[in-house]
């Protein structure tokens, strides 16, 4: 029995109440006693003057998936900053489902390797594998996982540009399905994404049906955040409606020069309204003005034509070079393109495999190409992409900080990081410090929040999926002692 005392802190117990100063014996892992001057013995006493304690910070959004079964270091990147609990598995993107041959998962998994980092063929195939993998691990944090859509959609049917069948539906339903039986908090969609992309809003509707029948929520970066994001946001509403389910809305935001400042407050009038509905929807947002991605996201649609494959070779070829040249410079009415949208000259590189691409980490590619004799920004994404099978990441400088300051500020947002994985030495700073950066600037500098309602937004959401070590121990003792006296 191992007991902790943490003495003299300013305790804030994360239902954004006043700071209240007392002492913490925490027994076996668990919060035991909060009280002014406890005199218990304890192996360990902490002390706390002049600091803050609080519960464990719960990161909804990170892309941590293969992370706690084949990196050793997993949690010293989160615990350092004070993350306790992580949820993996968003933006349509999980570890699993797996496809079931070698090569198609090999595929998978080399496309999605600039968010969720390397990942090996001998993994987890189902939900329920990664599950029990995860028990098998000693965590260094509570770990929770939702199954992506984009996952399943490629175990169904690949990357392919059609339709589901009503076989393919069926099967793609059948796998969330299996996911809530196995206890998923929920299922995340990623519908800007390839080859979510294809998707249509009933065919969402129809394999999402099981997340109503078991009461969980689904999670979604929207179709377009540019030119198209009001009609996005209506659209995911639209989902949740008809699935009779929760709603979050992944890194609310609206990119592109021209939209800053307007349309976050027509899709805040349009939440408003389905919240009034009696709809549960809610958003959240990471504290950066710069996204963070794989440079394959600015391939479009029509050039991939429902092979990736195929479209990364291409890009090898002056007639591919000069295909994604022209394809890439015409707006789309169902895909929002950051090549016209934003410009080459806020498209950060920030994650490279190559050492010979590494003179490149941390330029524009507008810069960068001129630099290295590129006759164009597009031929040397082209060439990144082709080069490095697609793993090549990036930090997108897409949204205005007043727009932020809005989200921020709504009762219903919650903050994130949306820390991506890619193997890299110049990761996007939200990796390390969203949540820091929280308590910085948007508390002690800018009084955006009073540290209370910082530490409330950052709190998380009741564990319900193992018995100890849960964020909020904290916050019910602190209740319970309050009430006792």
């Amino acid at each position: 029995m191992k007991r902790i005392l943490i003495q003299n802190g300013t305790i804030y117990d994360g239902l954004g109440g006043q700071p209240y100063q007392a002492d913490l014996l925490v027994q076996d892992g668990r919060i035991a006693q909060i009280a002014p001057g406890i005199t218990e013995p304890a192996d360990q006493v902490i002390d706390a003057t002049g600091k803050a304690v609080t519960p464990g910070f719960v990161d909804i959004h990170r892309h941590h998936d293969a992370k706690p079964l084949n990196d050793p270091h997993f949690g010293e990147v989160e615990l350092a900053q004070g993350i306790t609990t992580a949820v993996a598995g968003n933006c349509g993107i999980s570890m699993t489902p797996r496809p079931e041959s070698d090569e198609a998962a090999k595929e998978y998994y080399s496309f999605e390797e600039a968010v969720m980092g390397p990942i090996g063929l001998d993994g987890p195939h189902t939900y329920r594998d990664y599950l029990a993998a995860l028990h098998k691990t000693a965590l260094p944090l509570n770990v929770a996982a939702m199954i992506g859509t984009g996952t399943v959609k490629i175990c169904v049917k690949g990357f392919a540009d059609t339709p589901y069948t009503q076989q393919e539906l069926d099967d793609a339903r059948a796998l969330i399905e299996d996911a809530m039986a196995a206890g998923a908090p929920g299922v995340s969609l990623g519908i800007m994404y390839l080859p979510e992309c294809y998707s249509s809003t009933d065919e969402f509707a129809y394999i999402l049906e099981p997340v109503g029948r078991y009461h969980r929520v689904i999670t979604t970066h929207i179709r377009g955040e540019g030119d198209s994001m009001v009609q996005s946001v209506r659209e995911v509403i639209e989902i949740a409606r008809r699935v009779g389910c929760a709603l979050e809305i992944s890194h609310f935001k609206s990119c592109g020069m021209k939209n800053w400042g307007k349309d976050i407050h027509t899709a805040i009038a349009d939440i408003e309204a389905a919240r009034a509905e009696g709809m549960d929807v809610t958003v959240d947002f990471y504290p950066y003005e710069g996204g963070s991605t794989a440079l394959t996201t600015m391939l479009p649609p029509v050039f991939v034509a429902g092979n990736m494959t195929r479209a990364l070779e291409k890009l090898g070829t002056p007639e591919g070079v000069e295909e994604f040249r022209r394809t890439s410079s015409v707006l789309y009415d169902d895909w929002d393109n950051f090549c016209i949208t934003l410009g080459w000259d806020r498209i950060i590189i920030s994650g490279v495999v190559c050492p010979e691409n590494e003179k490149f980490l941390g330029m524009r590619v507008t810069e960068a190409a001129e630099k290295f004799g590129f006759e164009d920004a597009a031929a040397l994404a082209a060439y990144l992409m082709h080069s490095e099978d697609g793993k090549t990441a990036i930090i997108n400088m897409s949204m205005s900080q007043d727009d932020i300051d809005t989200v921020a500020r709504l009762p219903w947002s919650n903050i994130i990081s949306d820390a991506i994985y890619a193997k890299t030495d110049t990761p996007h700073p939200r990796m390390f410090g969203a949540f820091p950066k929280v308590l910085r600037e948007y508390v002690a500098e800018r009084g955006i929040y009073t540290m209370q309602e910082a530490i409330r937004r950052m709190r998380g959401i009741q564990c319900g999926f193992k018995p100890t070590s849960c964020p909020d121990q904290l916050a019910t003792a602190l209740e319970q002692a309050l009430q006792q006296g």
